[in-house]
């Protein structure tokens, strides 16, 4: 006598009401990645039953890239949550809380209130001379150059040179050279 093993019970698709989803993290995107998990976890998909959902919700969510948004710290694109969080099944109003959270996160911070910034003195119109303040202990200051000043000529300087060439060479014309050729007709007399 040979028996069957038991069949699991299917699998809802989508989770019971009596359990709300998890909430969006706003604090950064770490976080906001591990509250993705969560809702994954929550959800009780796949990746290949995300992938088949968001499909149906007329999204674009392949497996791999679900698969990635959460195997990273990264901040994912908006589409990509929109499809994520509506593929998991929550409704619109928690869909529309995770894309605000994300943005938050997205953006930075909100500004606080401007504040004056206080004036400059005036410089005055001699120029001062630059004294190197005096190490501590015996020890030498580094000296410090202005490598981004000396890149941004040597790049200035390449440039031009490279433009002074290809426009010797004719590049920036729109003439094209024409070439005369000549060919023999034969004809039959």
């Amino acid at each position: 006598m040979t028996t069957t093993p038991p069949t699991p019970p299917p699998m809802p698709s989508v989770p019971p009401a009596s359990c709300a989803p998890p909430l969006p993290s706003d604090t950064d995107a770490a976080a906001f990645v591990a509250a993705l998990r969560r809702l994954k976890a929550w959800s009780g998909l796949s990746y290949r039953q995300l992938e088949r959902r968001a499909e149906r919700a007329g999204h674009v969510l392949p497996y791999s890239t679900a698969a990635s948004l959460l195997g990273r710290d990264r901040l994912p694109r908006k589409e990509l949550v929109v499809a994520f969080v509506e593929a998991c099944g929550v409704g619109e109003p928690e869909t529309r809380a995770w894309v605000a959270a994300r943005n938050a996160i997205a953006c930075g911070p909100l500004p606080q209130a401007t504040q004056p910034r206080p004036a400059r003195p005036r410089q005055s119109q001699q120029p001062q001379r630059h004294v190197r303040p005096q190490s501590t202990h015996g020890q030498q200051r580094p000296r410090r150059t202005s490598r981004s000043r000396r890149t941004r000529a040597a790049t200035a300087v390449l440039l031009v040179a490279l433009l002074t060439g290809a426009a010797t060479q004719g590049a920036f014309t729109q003439n094209e050279e024409v070439h005369e050729t000549r060919t023999s007709s034969a004809v039959p007399g």
